[in-house]
């Protein structure tokens, strides 16, 4: 671990600018890979802007863990911790270069992988076992563990290189069926939300693979961290969320055949990973699109299980754009959207992920793309 004391401001500077990090020199946790502390005198502190602090009263208490061992290592360096209510949780994160892509914004699988990221430290937050995606004891007694059904992603703006980001996350009971997460994302330095996310869960035995449907001890096991009223990322009605998919039949005009997982692509409950799914849905995306245009929103349906020996077919065909309303400004509560596009300027898709050997249907998607802004 590396350690500098009574540094000067030169000095100061130059190890942050080694630590890919700019923050207060004090010696509060940061979300690092490598666990580095920098400390100086509070006479030779740089004056700092506000976008390249990272600092809160959440990071005071982070500080104190540190000097006083309390916690694991993780939850020390860590960026994240309940709100105040305990019934959501929140964190920062930094995004890195190669989180970033031709447009060095952070692509829609690094915020896909923040938003399971922030989940499961969630979840981690309250008790939950490490060895699964949120699983209480009753669920790790039974073999049960938590798979997607459906992830609905709305982008308003997205994060470039060395931005700050805010995700706070809750979940809430979806009663026998499963259970729903929620996310919302905001710029740390300008307080604007960003974007919105939701999602259901559902349990699978993970022995068998077959769903179960969930009993009154698991949901008492969790219930006691959901908030007390229902609280939702997207409170709008009709919201794109609740958007029912149609199947892509075999009309579709693009596609990418014979996808195959990479052993990276399986995760700790042994099948592909459902961010995995995202960048396969825009494997088979028509190029001029990715040109002109940057992804809004995304909606997954999550249908069967992909193994690691499956091989993979990514269909897409355009959506018939219904009316002119599309989001690009936030207003109101939990960043309820409301603006408008000109409609020729945002194109819809639908998606088909589906075995090449027999045709099952694996996800289907839909996809939402607006203009790309003016750099």
């Amino acid at each position: 671990m590396l350690k500098l004391s009574s540094c000067n401001v030169t000095d100061q500077r130059q190890a942050l600018a080694q630590c890919r990090f700019l923050a207060p020199p004090a010696p509060f946790s940061f979300r690092w890979r490598t666990p580095v502390v920098v400390s100086c005198s509070p006479s030779s502190r740089p004056n700092l802007s506000p976008l390249q602090v990272v600092l809160s009263g959440q990071q005071q208490a982070g500080m104190e863990l540190v000097e006083s061992g309390s916690g694991s290592l993780a939850d020390r360096l860590r960026l994240g911790s309940l709100t105040e209510d305990g019934l959501s949780y929140k964190e920062k994160f930094i995004v890195r270069c190669y989180e970033v892509g031709i447009n060095k914004t952070a692509t829609v699988e690094t915020i896909a992988n923040l938003l399971q990221e922030v989940g499961c430290n969630h979840a981690q937050s309250v008790g939950y076992s490490t060895d699964g995606f949120a699983t209480t004891r009753t669920m790790r007694k039974l073999h049960l563990i938590w798979v997607t059904a459906r992830m609905h992603i709305e982008i308003y703006k997205y994060p470039a290189w060395s931005d700050v980001i805010e995700i706070e996350t809750w979940c809430q009971s979806e009663g026998r069926i499963g259970t729903r997460r929620d996310w919302i994302l905001k710029d740390f330095g300008t307080g604007e939300v960003i974007g919105r996310a939701t999602s259901k869960w559902v349990m699978m035995n993970q022995d068998t693979r077959r769903l179960q449907k969930v009993s009154d001890d698991v949901r008492e096991e969790y219930l006691v961290f959901c908030p007390r009223e229902l609280r939702l990322a997207f409170p709008e009605e009709n919201n794109n969320s609740l958007k029912k998919i149609a199947k892509l039949d075999d009309s579709f005009q693009y596609s990418r055949l014979g996808l195959m997982p990479r052993r990276a692509d399986l995760d700790m409950n042994q099948h592909v990973n459902n961010v995995t799914y995202i960048g396969w849905v825009l494997e088979s995306m028509p190029q001029e699109i990715i040109d002109t245009h940057e992804l809004q929103t995304i909606t997954l349906d999550y249908r069967r299980e992909c193994q690691q020996d499956d091989v993979v077919d990514s269909l897409t065909s355009p959506e018939q754009v219904e009316g002119t309303e599309k989001v690009s400004a936030i207003h109101g509560t939990n960043g309820s959207a409301a603006a408008r596009e000109d409609k020729q300027d945002c194109r819809q898709f639908l998606h088909l992920l589906r075995l090449s050997s027999d045709g099952q249907e694996i996800n289907r998607g839909r996809t939402e793309w607006r203009k790309k802004p003016a750099r």
